[in-house]
């Protein structure tokens, strides 16, 4: 049963499977969802148009962009051109991982919290099909709710914040079956890592792999729209 009139909360909304998911939990249980979105400096730029129109078809209150260029510190192919995307599984932690994004996106969710006096924070991040990032474990996220209550007015004040992960503990067909149940439609997503830009996905990369297992283990078509054939 759905939650009622659970007041406000920002929604990280990076236009990907999981996110509009959370998204969709988010307005089940009863919250005004405010959606935000960061331009940092990302190849696969096609992601914010899509979290622009997952949150437009879903109704949020307002969808705030932030610009900002994690591409000037490097370290990731997802914001280097110079580094390849890789294709393969690897052991560790991946290439792919940006330099502390959750705690930058986090840290900038918190302080707009404030300003629209929310109760929550959502985001997408995922511990059991997911590619191996330390800042989407459980432990992070318990730390910065820490952070986030000493370091706010709100928090001091004794208006604590609570950061929401709905998704921490579920697989990805686990995650694409509660996003189906309230409806999200995940042909309107894109989740690959060097999609072009016109948001297709090209089937091979990390990401492109862990949705397209949810869909098969779940038995269903997989609505993803791919450059060529994913195989």
């Amino acid at each position: 049963m759905a939650e009622a009139q659970m007041g406000d909360a920002v929604v990280l909304v990076s236009g990907g499977l999981d996110s509009a998911t959370v998204l969709a939990m988010a307005g089940a249980a009863g919250y005004r969802c405010h959606t935000l979105s960061f331009d940092y400096g990302q190849r696969h730029r096609a992601e914010l148009a899509a979290a622009e129109r997952i949150a437009q078809d879903m109704k949020a209150c307002s969808h705030k962009v932030v610009r900002l260029d994690l591409g000037t510190i490097g370290g990731s192919a997802l914001t280097d051109e110079s580094i390849q995307v890789p294709e393969c599984s690897s052991e560790g932690i991946p290439i792919t991982y940006v330099p502390a994004r959750n705690t930058v996106f986090l840290s900038i969710a918190l302080g707009w919290a404030e300003v629209l006096n929310a109760s929550a924070i959502f985001i997408g991040v995922n511990a059991v099909d997911y590619s191996g990032y330390p800042d989407c474990r459980p432990e992070y996220i318990e730390a910065f709710q820490v952070l986030a209550n000493l370091a706010t007015r709100a928090g001091v004040e004794g208006r604590p914040l609570t950061i929401k992960t709905p998704l921490i503990d579920l697989s990805k067909s686990d995650i694409i079956r509660h996003g189906l149940a309230l409806g999200v439609d995940y042909s309107k997503t894109v989740s690959c890592y060097q999609a072009n830009s016109e948001g297709l996905a090209c089937g091979r990369c990390d990401s492109c792999r862990l949705r397209r297992k949810g869909f098969l283990d779940l038995g269903i078509s997989d609505p993803t729209l791919y450059q060529h054939h994913a195989g």
